[in-house]
């Protein structure tokens, strides 16, 4: 069972409200004449987390994504920033319609916080918090400019970056921050890179059962991080089960955490 905030009531809404095997999510994007900009992105990133979320606790998923009647080539950015940041493509894009054909049976509406939404569409009603550039500073755009990153930076550790703040709460972007998301997405990948070498091992249950839990109440991906940073220093886990904690769990948070397996034995050899 999933449960998330509804905005327009405050209150956890059990989702799918029916019982069904099948969540459907719709991502709305506002229109924007400066293209897809940092609050879009993480639009996008938590529909896809919540997807993914979803599809670990045994539910299928089927995403929507509501767009404004792009241009071609701000099709083809979209589709860019969505494959860089590790974000699965919806199982549909369409415009924006009156009448909300497009995600009318939606099950939960995900759209960047303060937008317009149509009150007479169902389903649960999720608004995903602001990010914003801290003062002085201009390594990511702001949420009214196009998505950029300091030259070099990997997509996925501003992925990182965004997964480790509960969705509806507002970002304030720091290139010191920026910078700590990078070095613990190489970190990890080193280990689970080491780990791989050692025999397989379960996930510890303590552990499959706390991220099940905080997931399934109200998308918190933060504890799930925080769950990462604890079984990397727990004694009683042995590596092949670090290593299998670190695989399961990227399932949902989409880092390419095993990125690095198998590059010390080509390098060896």
């Amino acid at each position: 069972m999933l449960r998330i905030v509804d905005t327009r009531t405050g209150h956890l809404v059990e989702i799918p409200s029916v019982s069904r095997h099948l969540l459907s999510i719709c991502v709305h994007l506002p229109a924007s004449d400066a293209g897809i900009g940092i609050v879009d992105l993480r639009v996008l990133l938590v529909g896809d987390v919540l997807a993914r979320a979803a599809e670990l606790h045994g539910l299928q998923a089927r995403t929507f994504l509501a767009t404004p009647d792009l241009p071609q080539a701000q099709v083809e950015a979209l589709e860019r920033v969505m494959s860089a940041h590790g974000i699965h493509p919806p199982t549909t894009v369409g415009a924006h319609h009156p009448n909300g054909t497009l995600c009318a049976a939606a099950d939960v509406h995900i759209h960047a916080y303060g937008t317009e939404a149509q009150d007479a569409v169902g389903g649960v009603r999720v608004d995903v918090g602001q990010v914003g550039p801290a003062s002085g500073e201009s390594g990511l755009a702001d949420g009214t400019h196009p998505l950029s990153a300091p030259e070099g930076t990997d997509p996925l550790a501003v992925r990182m970056l965004m997964l480790a703040h509960p969705y509806r709460a507002p970002i304030v972007l720091a290139d010191a921050v920026l910078e700590d998301a990078r070095r613990t997405l190489a970190n990890w990948r080193q280990l689970v890179a080491d780990w791989a070498q050692e025999p397989s091992r379960p996930v510890p249950a303590d552990v499959l059962r706390h991220a099940h839990a905080v997931l399934a109440d109200d998308l918190d991906v933060p504890a799930v991080l925080d769950t990462l940073v604890d079984v990397t220093t727990r004694a009683d886990v042995p590596a092949g089960a670090k290593f299998e904690t670190f695989a399961f769990l990227d399932r949902v948070l989409g880092l390419d955490l095993a990125r690095e397996v198998g590059h010390q034995h080509s390098a060896a050899t």
